[in-house]
């Protein structure tokens, strides 16, 4: 068995262009005479390696805390692609991913941007997870169309995530987000076991 982590190191990751920089204060020191070391975090909901809930864009979609643990966890589909995802690159991707046993979770390796028509097909399929590399799985400039139609379907996001190093294949996935109630995302320690 082989562990891989997929997760960006969180003061040091990507942050989406506006959103703010992840912070951390010493409260507390030992070199200062504390009794422990104590750190502060300021961060974003979505820095680094997190999962969107519905609730991100859709004013009446599930929270964080009310998704459960299913999507994050379970066998995954990893696949490579640049550039954007089409209809029929989706089609084939699922294809692909349904042929390995593993087509509920997919991970996109690349620079990959799902178009509108490929997050159709990937909600149509019945999905419950979609990953990718980016800090956000459709345009950078217009994420709202993709993120509408794949969080309408319930399928789950699980963006900044970092394949590199991932051959294709199926894996076994493990990216239980931290239970921020009523958060419209949350960050995870994503990683991949490679039986």
């Amino acid at each position: 068995m082989k562990l891989i982590d997929i997760s960006q190191e969180v003061f040091s990751c990507t942050v989406f262009p506006g959103d703010p920089p992840p912070e951390m204060r010493r409260t507390m020191s030992i070199s200062k005479g504390d009794v422990c070391n104590l750190t502060e975090l300021s961060m974003c909901a979505h820095n680094g390696t997190h999962i969107d809930a519905p609730f991100h864009f859709i004013d009446d979609g599930k929270r964080v805390d009310e998704m459960g643990l299913a999507p994050y966890v379970g066998d995954c589909f990893v696949v490579r692609h640049e550039g954007d995802v089409t209809e029929n690159d989706a089609r084939s991707i699922m294809q692909r991913a349904a042929a390995a046993g593993a087509d509920k979770r997919i991970l996109i390796a690349g620079k990959a941007t799902v178009t509108a028509q490929a997050a159709r097909v990937f909600a149509d399929a019945g999905i419950t997870l979609i990953g990718n590399e980016s800090q956000t799985v459709g345009p950078e400039d217009a994420p709202k169309e993709v993120h509408l139609i794949l969080l309408g379907a319930e399928v789950t996001l699980l963006e900044g995530i970092r394949l590199d190093k991932v051959p294709e294949g199926k894996y076994f996935l493990s990216a239980a987000p931290l239970n921020l109630g009523g958060c419209d995302g949350a960050p995870c320690r994503a990683y991949l076991i490679d039986n």
